[in-house]
Parts: C-alpha cells; structure tokens; sequence
C-alpha cells in the first residue's frame, strides 16, 4: 500500500563498522556492534565481520580512515566472502554515503536507515505504515545526492511529465518528497484526531503503559496481565502498533498498553513521526519500566529508556521498575580467598529483592514473565497503584474497597 523505501537485501552477508572515540570505549563499540548485529539479523541479513577503528572523531568524508576504508575494500571485494552489504553503526551524511559506496561498490546502510527499514518490515496498520514512511521520507531527504536515479515522476492527464522549466531530476526529486511529507503529515493529523477520540471514549478508567528498551518482554508480559495473544518474538521491534487491552486484578479494571521499544541512537524522526503512538505514555496515569535484567548493558537501557521518557513528557509520573528475565539472569562475583571473577547463575528471588538494583526505585520487582515467576507480586503492587489514582477518581467506592481489602486481610 505504501512506497515503502526498503533495502530489499535479504539473506546476505553483512559487514559491521564501529568507532572508538573518546566518547566510546571498546568495550562500549563491542555492545554496540551487538546490538547492531541483532538488527542486522532482525532485518534477514547476516552478520559476517565486524571492523573497528580508534579515531578522535568519525572522518566527515568516509567516516573510517582512508586505511581502514581499504582494508574494509580489500575484505568485501573478495569473492569468496560474499558480502553483500557494510553497515555502519552511526548516521551517515550524503556526502559519507557516496564516498563510501564510490570506494567499496556494495550497498551501505547506517544505523538509521537499518532501523527504518525493520520498522518497514514490522509495519501492520495504515498507522504504523504512515509513520514508517513519513520517517523515511525525512530520512532520505537531506540525502538525495547519492547515486541513484529517482523515486518517481509527477504526471499530468495524458502521461505529461510535470517538471517546471530548467528544473534538474533533483530538484523535482526533492518536491516529490516534500509534497509526499506534507501529505504523510495531513494524514497523521487526521488519525491522531481519531486516536484521541479512541482515547477519550475510554472513559476515567486509569491506564498503565508498558515502557522498556526493545525485546524486554513488554508483549509477553502483556499477554500474561491481559490473557490475550499480543505478538511476541525474540527479535527487536516485534511490536510497532499500540496494543491497549482491559486488564482486572481482583475487582479492579484498568487499561493496560504495550508501546514500541525504545533503542540506543533511535532516529529523532522515527520518534516524532510516532509522537501520536507515544501519545499512551503520555496520558498514562501509571508507566511499568520493564528491564531485561539479564542483559549485560541493562543499566545503560534503563538510562536511555529514561531519558527518552523525558523527552516525550517532562511530567513526573508513578512508575514502576520491573526486572523482567530473572530466569536467565548471572552475575559475576570475586570469592574472598580467589580473585578470579567467577560468573554466578541460579540468583535466588530473596537475593535479588536485597541487591542494589532493588534500591533503584522506590518500586521495583523482579518477575520472569516468560516462566510466570513472582506474578503474583507483581499483580498486587499493580492493584495497590491502580486503586490509589482510581479512589482519588471515584471517592464513592472507598468503602468498597475497604470491605474487599478487610475481607482478604
């Protein structure tokens, strides 16, 4: 339906570009270069070799040195190795991206554009679809002097091309764009007046998003909560569309949302382009911040889930922090009388609940949502949260829950 921009390179081999810079270490590229290759995957592609460089700051010509771009040449143009794309783990400029193909002849994708195209691949309804694409289109405009023809050509009745006297193919190009932006815009307008209206209609009842970094098991969780089948996959941005379903703990309704994950160096226009999906966060009365504890770098996706919190809404909201994956979960921990770090599986609940990460915030848990581990707490740190925002709404049931809560004491 939509003019999807796609890479259209499945199954092939891919090569991994990193940089070490003052401001990342190895050990932090290293992550990152894993993560890029979970994406790589995600998208059907297949990680091969990875290249890294240490430079002050990324070449504003080819990114890499002229050395390492040769060594990256020297690497894909063997046949045997049978590379089909490089991708590079920053956002490239035009001028980046047409040096670096001119030198290496193989399709180059960045970080962004890897990301809009598995946003492409997920898109389900005409809502997510127009997002992907009014993102990709502002993508690729500031990028329209790469080597490559163009997207289309305005026609009149009859098949008469429409271009303007002296106009170049790249500045019709570029009007193409900024009248299909413009349209993409009218359209998310309108169905933000919809989405609105969707959410009102939903009355007073109070809503709990689920927010988190990609794949940390908001879906699944939110079939648990919910017992409704919301997809859930083992790969990044399994879930592009808002899911919101009517949950009751005990005898108490709310509204439960599944939101798009965030990511490290999520493109600013992917987040704007989404701004009426991220509306949820923002109406929503309570956040539940679910962690992938097992994850090596879950402090960091906790820091970046934060902060892009903020920027979609600056307002201080009840939340609370979910260690979910407690069942996949080691650490590494020194023995008094042997200082070899040793890695430690099996952490008992108790442990975890006296660890620093229970000191986090004033509300954390830890659950294993996939092995239905310490649900129940989590249920009723959920009810207790709910019904103080629902009193404050309907004064006149506090009896009733004061009976309910007496009769369960």
């Amino acid at each position: 339906m939509k003019d999807f921009i796609t890479s259209e390179i499945r199954n092939e081999n891919a090569v991994l570009v990193g940089l070490i810079t003052p401001e990342q270490n190895e050990e932090k590229v290293n992550e990152y270069l894993d993560e890029l290759a979970f994406l790589a995957e995600t998208a059907g592609l297949v990680p091969d070799k990875r290249f890294v460089q240490r430079l002050d700051m990324a070449n504003t010509v080819t990114f890499v040195g002229t050395g390492k771009l040769q060594e990256i040449a020297d690497y894909v143009s063997n046949e045997d190795n049978e590379i089909g794309v490089v991708i590079f783990d920053d956002e490239l400029s035009a001028r980046q991206i047409r040096n670096i193909e001119k030198e290496l002849k193989l399709r180059i994708l960045d970080r962004t554009s890897l990301i809009l195209d598995i946003f492409a691949m997920r898109a389900q309804t005409s809502h997510a679809k127009v997002q992907v694409e009014l993102a990709q289109y502002q993508y690729l405009l500031p990028r329209l002097t790469r080597l490559w023809t163009h997207l289309e050509r305005q026609r009149g009745g009859g098949g008469v091309i429409m271009r303007g006297p002296g106009e170049t193919q790249l500045e019709t190009d570029r009007r193409i764009i900024l009248d299909k932006i413009s349209r993409l815009k009218q359209e998310l307008k309108d169905i933000d007046k919809q989405k609105t209206v969707q959410r009102k209609n939903r009355g007073k009842l109070v809503r709990v998003a689920l927010v988190g970094y990609t794949n940390v098991g908001k879906s699944t969780l939110m079939n648990l909560l919910s017992k409704s089948e919301v997809f859930a996959e083992n790969k990044l941005f399994a879930t592009l569309d808002t899911t919101v379903r009517k949950v009751t703990i005990e005898n108490l309704p709310f509204l439960l949302t599944d939101t798009v994950g965030f990511i490290r160096k999520l493109p600013t226009n992917l987040i704007e382009s989404f701004k009426s999906t991220l509306d949820e966060v923002r109406e929503a009365d309570i956040l539940v911040h679910l962690v992938d504890i097992s994850h090596p770098a879950f402090e960091e996706q906790i820091e970046i889930v934060e902060k892009t919190l903020y920027e979609i809404d600056k307002t201080e909201k009840s939340t609370i922090i979910v260690f979910n994956k407690i069942d996949a979960f080691s650490h590494v921990e020194k023995d008094e009388d042997d200082l070899t770090p040793k890695t430690r599986e099996n952490i008992s609940l108790e442990e975890l609940k006296q660890s620093w990460m229970s000191k986090l915030k004033e509300n954390a848990i830890f659950i294993s949502a996939k092995e239905r581990n310490n649900i129940d707490e989590l249920k009723g740190l959920l009810y207790n949260k709910v019904k103080e925002i629902h009193i404050q709404r309907f004064p006149y049931n506090d009896f009733l829950y004061q009976q309910y809560d007496e009769g369960n004491g």
